[in-house]
């Protein structure tokens, strides 16, 4: 479990694909000496499994499936990534409760800079345009954020200089693509209002 709290970038040292079309990451980070294997680690949103680490990189490995759901698949040699690591019972809950299970890929479609910061508008696929909701939460490339405002199929991101300097988000252009996590507990709502509409049918 995670908080959405980016507290580092890390930098994509090594790539290379496994046997079975999967893919093996080793990451630069100032944390990687105190990992530990089978730790949980968010890269970009999305959870992944410590396999193996040394006093500057860790590595861990995607499957077909987590190619297939994100980004990661795209992702190249000096590339920058947010890295957030797992939840503990000391740590304070400073955005909201993450997964770490991307839920679909968005595009960037504007990005527009303001006096004082950032709007991001991101487009995603419709079937999940019930998990919107305005100035409710969504992960962006593991970032917590609120949802300025919706539209369709649409929605926009206000981001503070903070977060833009120490996300990956200030290497990104429009056309790029993003993971996305929507909020655990708008889910659930949803799918159980969708039961109870079949099971009244």
């Amino acid at each position: 479990m995670f908080t959405g709290i980016v507290k580092e970038t890390g930098i994509i040292k090594e790539s290379k694909s496994l046997n079975g079309g999967g893919l093996e990451t080793k990451i630069t980070c100032s944390f990687a000496s105190t990992c530990h294997i089978d730790e949980s680690i968010a890269i970009n949103g999305a959870c992944h499994t410590v396999t193996a680490f040394d006093n500057e990189t860790f590595t861990v490995q995607s499957i077909e499936e987590t190619l297939r759901k994100t980004t990661l698949g795209s992702l190249m040699v000096g590339d920058e990534v947010n890295l957030e690591r797992s939840l503990t019972l000391q740590t304070g809950i400073e955005g909201h409760m993450v997964q770490g299970h991307v839920d679909t890929v968005g595009e960037i479609s504007v990005m527009e800079k303001e006096e004082t910061g950032w709007l991001i508008t991101i487009q995603f696929s419709k079937e999940f345009e019930n998990m919107i909701v305005g100035r409710g939460s969504i992960t962006v490339e593991g970032i917590s954020l609120t949802i300025a405002r919706e539209e369709g199929t649409e929605f926009t991101i206000a981001i503070i200089p903070y977060t833009w300097e120490h996300t990956n988000l200030k290497n990104k252009k429009v056309g790029d693509k993003v993971n996305l996590e929507f909020d655990i507990i708008g889910k659930y709502v949803v799918k159980y209002l969708a039961s109870i509409g079949r099971d009244s049918l």
